[in-house]
């Protein structure tokens, strides 16, 4: 084989290796729970998907499931792989299920931000281009880590990577948003328990959350959805209309829940418009 042949060959294989999803775990040792438990991390991971020409932004993936199972499959690697094509890095979530411990999907979601900020040289991310995506309950997940979140100020010097949480912001795709009005039964039942402690609802209702400092969100929801009703979007769209935060709710004529199977114009729409939306937020050029 002639010199240049070898080298562009080396070149290829190089670049193909780097493109391969990278499968790593979430955590070192044991996980926090909250209230000061900690449990077996082994089921918490992530997946890195590298876009071949990548802008410096990058996608915490949250895949739906009613917060029972997780579908990462059109919602997760799908999402990546749809995320590359925009150069967009794309990083899928396999969060901890709950089963009633229900911080723990959140604090799986705060650490994946963290871990990818601290990883941004070596994956060629841009840290204040860090978001967040979710589908159903991995929406509420999703809209969770949007309004609660701690910021390098208010990290303790020792604390894991000492990274902000803070999504600089967020795409709720069919999100379950509150736990009281029309909310996802299962959903509830599966965060928080048959009977959730005193404030607990209050602090999984997303859109009572919102403050001046929550980050943007796109919000994409059909009218016929009846597994989750689209007044969960239209709520947290309204709260964050009401802090003058640069959201936007893109209403579709049909497709249901999971948008016609992730295909077809409604599924099409959203990610066209997200796109748009993106621009006009200056994540993308």
């Amino acid at each position: 084989m002639r010199p240049l042949a070898f080298l562009l060959l080396l070149g290829a294989s190089h670049l193909a290796a780097e493109s391969l999803p990278i499968s790593l775990p979430l955590w070192n040792g044991d996980a926090p729970e909250g209230d000061g438990k900690f449990s077996d991390s082994s089921k918490a991971k992530l997946t890195l998907h590298r876009a071949e020409f990548p802008n410096g932004a990058a996608v915490v993936i949250c895949p739906g499931g009613g917060y029972g199972g997780l579908v990462t499959g059109g919602e997760g690697h799908g999402i990546a792989a749809w995320l590359n094509k925009q150069g967009i890095t794309g990083i899928v979530l396999e969060y901890r299920l709950p089963k009633g411990r229900p911080y723990v999907p959140l604090l799986d979601a705060q650490q994946a931000i963290r871990t990818v900020r601290a990883n941004a040289e070596k994956w060629k991310i841009n840290p204040k281009k860090v978001g967040i995506i979710g589908f159903s309950a991995g929406g509420h997940l999703a809209s969770t880590a949007t309004v609660h979140f701690d910021t390098v100020e208010t990290r303790a010097p020792n604390a894991v990577t000492g990274q902000s949480s803070r999504p600089d912001f967020s795409i709720l795709i069919y999100p379950v948003i509150s736990m009281e009005e029309g909310v996802h039964r299962g959903s509830k039942k599966n965060l928080m328990g048959e009977n959730p402690a005193a404030g607990l609802t209050d602090y999984f209702s997303s859109q009572k959350q919102v403050k001046d400092n929550t980050p943007p969100a796109f919000l994409a929801h059909a009218l016929d959805d009846k597994v989750v009703p689209i007044e969960n979007s239209r709520m947290f769209y309204e709260a964050e209309k009401a802090h003058k935060l640069p959201a936007r709710l893109l209403e579709l004529p049909n497709g249901g829940h999971g948008l016609n199977g992730y295909k077809g114009p409604s599924w099409d729409k959203w990610q066209a418009e997200s796109l748009v939306w993106l621009k006009e937020i200056k994540i993308l050029e």
